[in-house]
């Protein structure tokens, strides 16, 4: 076809094979302390619309991650929706990158926290968003209450898995988010009441998710070109972290020092799974020691099989 090229999909297929605008969110839920911790995320949509008793989200993510395991424990979580300004981006930034304990990430957090609107143990909303969307996860739906049995496997959960609600494969979640409260700020909120016109709208950032190793990057309201955030590589491992996870694995297959610190970028929720790739595909090719020359072919024996 003209003009058009055919791309092989592969895992986390809208950041590695699409261009796909997506809402910058943090979202809040409650640590095991009772505390307030924060987790970015896109992959957040409208998911009952019309037609039921009641109204609902979507949350796609990780099941290892801190959000995940919160809302499996307790079900509730709020959906904060920042607004366009360099120092929220920078934070959601921040506080996206997985690998970190609760307390970790929230210690230097910049956002000012509040009490939101809706009944019982709840986590706190962000002051500065524009919408908040305060949710009980519908545990009802597939039975997914029974996967409350997998909270605390953070190196992936073996089937069977359930399809669209609770943990839906070995390293991922989907959570059916019943709508409790709307919260909106007054300005927007009158703008909708009294008639929208092109001056109305929130300033809202858009994101397109990690496109490559090193930035994440999004579109500025009324931008004409995409703005890069560079990603804290000081949430990464140390060598010896590295070294620590691939002496434990179970497979033949050695890495060396040298090899390893071509990993330590890898974030710590990913590495054993990443490690284990790295070494069937070593196996597969023949390699016994993985040292810095055969970490490289490796590497460019998964870009081709991409």
């Amino acid at each position: 076809m003209p003009n058009f090229r055919s791309l092989k999909i592969v895992d986390n297929f809208y950041q590695n094979n699409l261009f796909f605008p997506m809402p910058t969110v943090a979202i809040s839920t409650l640590a095991e302390d009772g505390s307030t911790t924060i987790g970015s995320y896109s992959l957040v949509f409208p998911y009952y619309i019309a037609g039921k008793d009641y109204y609902a989200m979507i949350l796609e993510c990780r099941n290892s991650s801190n959000t995940a395991q919160n809302i499996l424990r307790t079900g509730k979580c709020a959906l904060n929706f920042i607004k366009d300004d360099t120092k929220y981006f920078k934070e959601v930034v921040r506080l996206g990158f997985p690998g970190k304990t609760p307390q970790e990430k929230m210690k230097d957090c910049n956002f000012e926290l509040v009490k939101g609107e809706a009944e019982g143990e709840r986590p706190l909303i962000l002051k500065d968003a524009y919408q908040v969307i305060e949710c009980t996860w519908d545990d009802s739906l597939e039975d997914a209450y029974k996967c409350k049995k997998h909270i605390g496997e953070l190196e992936g959960v073996e089937g069977p898995y359930n399809n669209f609600n609770g943990i839906t494969s070995k390293f991922g979640c989907h959570f059916i988010l019943k709508m409790d409260k709307v919260l909106m700020e007054e300005k927007y909120a009158d703008n909708l009441k009294n008639g929208l016109k092109k001056n109305s709208f929130p300033k809202v950032p858009v994101d397109y998710g990690y496109h490559d190793s090193k930035n994440f990057w999004y579109m500025r309201f009324g931008a004409r070109k995409p703005k890069s955030e560079a990603i804290a590589t000081s949430n990464a491992g140390s060598v010896e972290s590295v070294m620590y996870c691939a002496e434990r694995l179970d497979t033949k297959v050695k890495f060396t020092k040298e090899a390893c610190e071509l990993y330590v970028k890898i974030p710590r929720p990913f590495m054993k799974a990443a490690l284990l790739q790295i070494a069937q595909i070593a196996e597969e090719n023949g390699i016994e020691v993985i040292d810095k020359e055969a970490a490289l072919k490796i590497a460019e024996i998964k870009k081709n099989k991409k």
